[in-house]
């Protein structure tokens, strides 16, 4: 379903809800929420944080002027995961805020989502941009992805982390703007679910699809998520003096079975992320 998101105060949100309460069907106020109200063919939840979400078949009427986009909406906070399509490495997971201040410097680093980027460029810009911004970094080794996957799905494990990085954020002392931006990778309703049973969950995140192209914050989440990668990538490398292929093609099975002849199947788990259909072409 077709959905816009917008930022206001409260005081805005007040005038909303005089204007379109007439209008609903149906008013209730889940947590964290100012109300929902329920139209004919939209639906409005606004958000303590200040997020306003409208839903509906037509929202096109909705849509921001370039101007006043939410993509230019400073500060902003946004998440990003790296790590999940290799089969070697570790998983990683950052979050970020970017203020009004930083975000020309970062726009002039050229930043942009980490996978259009070279690894030197990357490894480059990474110190300026935690100089400039507030982050949390989650780093899961592969012995410890292999463990949490025998309970949880790869889904499910994203879910955690990118919850996780922003208490992280906020365990530091710093307050989550009203626009925080994950990279989607599964549905918002998705997403919270995996989240049942956890004693703190960040609520009002926005969800969208190919957001590192799309707000600068999940940019610098994304190169700081590579750039933490490629620093593990290089010391398990240094560690087992061994090149290790990164994706998971061809050349990562050729690389794992050299692997395997060298040190053994049962060290395979140190390095490798086990569920990968990889790990049977290695095996066999």
């Amino acid at each position: 379903m077709p959905s816009i998101t917008k930022t206001m105060t409260k005081a805005q949100i007040e005038a909303l809800r005089e204007r379109i309460e007439p209008q609903a069907l149906s008013v209730a106020r889940p947590p964290y929420t100012y109300f929902q109200m329920k139209l004919p063919s939209l639906t409005i939840t606004a958000y303590q944080s200040g997020k306003v979400v409208y839903q509906g078949q037509d929202v096109s009427f909705l849509e921001p002027s370039e101007s006043s986009r939410d993509e230019e909406t400073f500060p902003q906070a946004g998440s990003d995961e790296v790590g999940t399509g290799d089969y070697f490495g570790p998983v990683v997971v950052a979050a970020c805020i970017v203020s009004a201040q930083a975000a020309p410097r970062l726009r002039a680093l050229g930043i942009q989502d980490s996978k259009q980027m070279d690894d030197t460029r990357i490894r480059a810009i990474a110190p300026e941009v935690k100089s400039l911004c507030p982050y949390s970094l989650m780093i899961v080794s592969n012995p410890k992805y292999n463990a949490i996957h025998a309970r949880h799905n790869m889904n499910a494990i994203k879910s955690l982390l990118h919850n996780q990085a922003y208490l992280n954020l906020m365990d530091k002392g710093h307050e989550l703007p009203a626009l925080c931006v994950v990279d989607q990778f599964a549905k918002p309703a998705v997403y919270y679910r995996h989240l049942e049973g956890q004693r703190r969950v960040v609520r009002s995140l926005t969800f969208e699809t190919k957001a590192e192209n799309k707000y600068l914050a999940v940019a610098c989440a994304s190169v700081l998520a590579r750039a933490a990668f490629l620093d593990y990538f290089d010391k398990m490398a240094a560690k087992y003096d061994f090149p290790f292929e990164k994706g998971a093609g061809p050349k990562v099975d050729q690389c794992g079975r050299r692997f395997v002849e060298r040190y053994g199947f049962e060290k395979l788990g140190e390095v490798a992320k086990m569920h990968f259909k990889n790990t049977e072409k290695i095996r066999s």
